[in-house]
């Protein structure tokens, strides 16, 4: 793959390399659509069969169906926390847990190169969170995929106290407006430019020390794209990011153009750049950690990705990513399933992993949201063999006793939840054994 930023997508550990994960689910290659089930003769259907998941019956490095649910970084303070979030995914069937160490330029682990999350103090706080949820995790036979937000490096109205968090460290790593402005902070994320080429090697380079150090099974990217929504850009202010002078020049060079020449061009220009980081990326854990999973989190509609310069079905023809996790959140069965389609048409090895959102359904009630988010499980199974729940806090209690007192109609609205959701989770994981 060649683009105007010169991308280079390195697969020559795709699915026929071999390697296979200890713990990654995953199913044999879907067919695109309208070939006929003729083409696969009796024999090689037969060996798909009984060796179960042979590179060349299966997508690269993923094994049997994916039942994943996603860990945010505000779920858990304490080793006993992390504890108790395996224990409650392992007991309701879940068999990938994808468990968030990265938000905003701050680490949930010993990190080399980034500062302590400022929800665990600043500090180290004489425990590893990611450490303990791989051991859990691994207990318990189920995979740990690290969940990690790429772009976003900082959040809120205040900037961080620490000198050596990125914000105060790397101001020129951030976006900058038409006007010179530095993106103002609000109650959402500011983040790097990922147009800057010692941008995309830091941020590889924080992968790279994550995965080539902990016992993961994956790696899940999370924010692969510009977040760039408001308040991020307020509606209507015409800001465009990012305009900084070194950004605009690396953009003449590949294009000959300037933005305003060309928007198109500087449209995709700035979605290769995101893509370079996927491919960068890709190699880095192909060379480091070859039988890891890569995965991302991904709109639900291609469009509304390229409006944010995420082009997931790039990725997945050119063989960059081994799943994309949709973010398929609507209340709608109908508008759910018909997401789904187009991703299954793409001549691709990776998985596709529907995401489902209990925040989709506030209209309803209680009962009828988890009925439906049933419903939505029953069709990613149909459709994909996988989904994948948002999130831990949806289903599962705090152990904070005290936002459990503060929050019991909360409480029991996830008690309704579990009541018809559980018996399906566990029924899918033994038909899995």
């Amino acid at each position: 793959m060649k683009t105007a930023i010169g991308l280079r997508a390195d697969v020559a550990a795709g699915p026929g390399n071999g390697s296979t994960p200890a713990h990654a689910g995953g199913v044999p290659p879907r067919r695109p659509r309208g070939r006929s089930s003729a083409s696969i003769t009796f024999v090689s259907l037969c060996l798909c069969v009984w060796v179960g998941f042979l590179p060349g019956c299966q997508g690269p490095r993923i094994r049997g169906p994916i039942r994943a649910i996603w860990v945010t970084r505000f779920d858990y303070r304490t080793p006993d926390d992390v504890k108790q979030i395996i224990d409650d995914c392992a007991a309701a069937g879940f068999n990938v847990i994808l468990f968030q160490v990265r938000g905003n330029g701050t680490a949930f682990y010993r990190s080399k190169l980034e500062p302590w999350a400022d929800e665990l103090g600043g500090t180290d706080p004489g425990w590893d969170p990611l450490q303990v949820a791989c051991e859990q995790a691994h207990r318990r036979g189920v995979a740990l995929h690290a969940y990690v937000n790429a772009m976003p490096a900082w959040r809120g109205t205040q900037p961080p106290a620490n000198p050596e968090q990125l914000y105060n460290r790397h101001p020129e790593w951030f976006w900058y407006d038409q006007h010179g402005n530095r993106q103002a902070l609000s109650s959402f994320y500011v983040s790097l430019n990922p147009c800057l080429p010692e941008v995309r090697a830091y941020i590889v380079a924080v992968f790279e020390d994550l995965v080539s150090r902990y016992d993961v099974d994956g790696l899940h990217l999370d924010y692969i794209r510009f977040p760039n929504e408001p308040p991020a850009t307020p509606r209507g202010s015409g800001i465009d990011y990012p305009r900084d002078a070194r950004t605009l020049a690396l953009f003449r060079e590949a294009t000959g153009k300037t933005p305003d020449d060309d928007p198109a061009a500087w449209n995709r220009w700035r979605t290769d750049c995101v893509t370079q980081v996927v491919a960068d990326t890709h190699a880095m854990l192909r060379r480091v950690k070859p039988r890891a999973v890569l995965s991302a989190a991904v709109a639900a509609v291609r469009q509304n990705g390229l409006a944010h310069f995420q082009d997931a079905q790039q990725w997945m023809q050119d063989g960059l990513v081994d799943a994309v996790f949709l973010m398929n959140y609507t209340d709608s069965p109908e508008t759910f399933a018909q997401r789904i389609d187009p991703w299954l048409e793409i001549e691709s090895q990776a998985a596709v992993v529907p995401g489902l959102w209990f925040g989709r359904h506030e209209g309803k009630s209680v009962e009828e949201a988890a009925a439906a988010v049933k419903e939505q499980i029953e069709i990613a199974r149909a459709k994909t063999g996988h989904f994948c729940l948002f999130a831990y806090s949806s289903l599962f209690d705090s152990r904070d006793q005290e936002r459990r007192q503060r929050d019991e109609r909360q409480r029991q609205i996830r008690q309704v939840r579990r009541d018809i959701l559980l018996p399906v989770l566990k029924a899918l994981a033994m038909e899995s054994r």
